[in-house]
């Protein structure tokens, strides 16, 4: 759905992402159970980070460039696409999915591969951000919805996406029960940040959010006025400096959605 083809490669923001997420990445993982000597399966693992977090893990991403840095910190990756996994029937007990099964034309079918490659009992867990919008501008809402909004706008345009094909990654429960799954079950957390925030944390916001998701690409979907506010916020040389202010409090929800094979 959203074009990702063995030549894309966006593993920078797939790294900052993991790196600021990495404490509720890791509880989730946590409750998860994982064994030694379970077989796990990281589908759309990106640059490995999370794979090796995973434990003794199995990483595949279709796009070469993360599946070169993804072996740089894991012995096994496979290139492949999650909609056709070069892989045998019924041997891993646990696939993780995370921020990727919407990424496929057709998210359904791409369940239903993932349990073709588990083992009767093995558990596939999506995870996905955003399903509740996050919070930036606490002080700011409109301007806060407006913002959110260019950018799903200009995703919307640049993919020939739909608004219901946007909003549709948040029926991960709808989407893994159409697949037959059993025992379906949902997690979810909350990634806070409030000011003070660390370095690597003011990092990833101005990077990552700021420069990168909602860079210039969002300017022509705002006012004049509210391009302005947006600039000044974001730039750490003005006095308005959102990540400097004392209010500053950023939500973003991450959830887990948990099924097992019959």
């Amino acid at each position: 759905m959203l074009g990702d083809t063995p030549a894309r490669d966006y593993g920078d923001k797939l790294e900052a992402f993991s790196r600021f997420a990495e404490p509720e990445l890791r509880a989730l993982i946590g409750e998860l159970g994982i064994a030694p000597g379970m077989r796990v399966l990281d589908a759309g693992c990106g640059v490995g980070l999370v794979t090796a977090w995973l434990g003794d893990a199995v990483g595949l991403d279709l796009a070469l460039a993360h599946a070169r840095a993804a072996r740089e910190r894991v012995a096994d990756v496979v290139v492949g696409d999650i909609a056709r996994l070069p892989l045998r029937d019924a041997v891993f007990d646990l696939v993780w999915c995370a921020n990727t099964i919407h990424h496929l034309p057709d998210p359904l079918a791409g369940v239903r591969e993932l349990l073709r490659v588990l083992r009767p009992g093995g558990r596939v867990a999506l995870v996905q951000s955003f399903l509740l919008p996050e919070m930036v501008f606490a002080w700011d809402e409109r301007l806060e919805r407006e913002v959110i909004a260019a950018n799903r706008r200009y995703y919307r345009e640049k993919y020939g996406l739909s608004e219901r094909d946007v909003t549709g990654m948040r029926a991960l429960v709808g989407l893994l029960r159409r697949a037959g799954v059993a025992d379906v079950r949902a997690r979810s957390v909350l990634i806070e940040r409030i000011a003070p925030l660390s370095a690597a944390d003011e990092r990833y916001f101005v990077e990552t959010v700021f420069a990168g998701y909602w860079g210039r690409r969002v300017q022509p979907y705002l006012t004049a006025e509210d391009w302005a506010e947006v600039q000044r916020l974001c730039d750490p040389e003005a006095p308005e400096y959102a990540l400097r202010r004392p209010d500053f409090h950023y939500l973003q929800s991450l959830s887990m959605v948990v099924g097992e094979r019959t």
